[in-house]
């Protein structure tokens, strides 16, 4: 499905290659301020071609607001924007149609669709789609008052050092990922519930909306594995619920517990590599040897984090509003 969240609802939509994508948030409160320019910063860190390592393709990404937007604030009503596709190369993709490529939902859509699916550019799988996301949280961000949210990527290829990851990947004409970290602070105790919409859960839920996402570790993650449970315990300092260490990564029994929020995320190798291929032609029903064309990635991993804070924020204002953190109506 397209739509995620309870109070405060997201739904994307649009295809890369098509017209535009957007999102339509239900349940913003009204008298939020928003305006163009609160969009600029995060829809140009989302970019590519602004770094090396990232698809050339450029879009500029201003968002038109169609609905929920009156006098430069938040009316209550569904808030929908739309981010329009004007630098398409459609053709790179006619040429490949039969050729599904490996690692992209070109098969699996064909067959749950029945070949009516947009399949230029990834269609409505794209990464492009995670505009929309970045929008919503750009709208999450500013109801998250005392809040911040802060993600960074850690290493590329294996090697914290990033630009050394990602020249091995140049020089071996091949895609990379990389792990990224997602640090919160400022959240109050209790915010989520205990077994299936635990923080960890609903977290773990919005992140896999990101294309390219492996896995996903709190605190100590995998390595809690290898360690005794002395050493995992997080020995409480004071009544704030401040605690020596932070292996739980700041949620215990489902609910966070007053420090820092922290996980992280690993990302694959793009897909669209630059190396030769060996795929099945379905026109034919035999197997051959392809090279993916187009604009791409050589390492998705470094226009994630923005991605990442984006669906963060968006999990954490429903939670808040569910816990009424967050008024109905904002007052300035």
């Amino acid at each position: 499905m397209n739509k995620f969240g309870t109070l405060f609802s997201v739904q994307i939509f649009g295809e890369s290659h098509g017209a535009c994508v957007g999102l339509t948030i239900d349940g913003c409160p009204a008298g939020l301020p928003l305006m163009v320019a609160d969009f600029t910063e995060d829809m140009e860190r989302r970019k590519g071609g602004k770094q090396k390592g990232t698809t050339p393709r450029q879009e500029d990404d201003i968002p038109i607001f169609k609905t929920g937007i009156f006098n430069d604030l938040t009316t209550g009503a569904p808030l929908m924007m739309l981010f329009e596709n004007n630098n398409t190369r459609s053709g790179d993709y006619e040429k490949q149609r039969a050729v599904p490529r490996p690692g992209h939902a070109d098969f699996t859509a064909h067959h749950k669709f029945g070949g009516f699916e947009d399949y230029r550019g990834g269609g409505h799988f794209s990464g492009r789609l995670t505009a929309a996301l970045v929008g919503a949280g750009v709208v999450a961000k500013k109801l998250l008052k005392g809040v911040e949210v802060k993600a960074t990527l850690k290493s590329i290829g294996g090697e914290t050092d990033l630009e050394k990851g990602l020249q091995r990947a140049i020089d071996n004409k091949d895609s990379v990922g990389g792990i990224v970290e997602c640090v919160v602070s400022g959240l109050p105790i209790g915010l989520g519930e205990h077994f299936f919409n635990s923080v960890e859960s609903l977290i773990s839920h919005a992140v896999f909306a990101i294309p390219a996402i492996r896995g996903i570790e709190f605190g100590t993650g995998f390595a809690a594995a290898n360690m005794f449970g002395i050493e995992h315990n997080d020995a409480i300092i004071d009544a704030s619920g401040k605690t020596k260490t932070n292996h739980a990564g700041g949620v215990v029994g489902g609910y966070t517990n007053g420090n820092d929020l922290v996980f992280r995320i690993a990302v694959k190798p793009t897909s669209s590599t630059p190396k030769e291929q060996n795929t099945l032609n379905w026109e034919t029903n035999e197997q051959e040897n392809f090279s993916v064309k187009g604009r791409h990635d050589l390492c998705i991993a470094l226009r994630v984090p923005v991605v990442l804070e984006a669906v963060t924020a968006i999990v954490l204002a429903d939670l808040m509003m569910i816990d009424q953190k967050i008024p109905r109506i904002i007052k300035n």
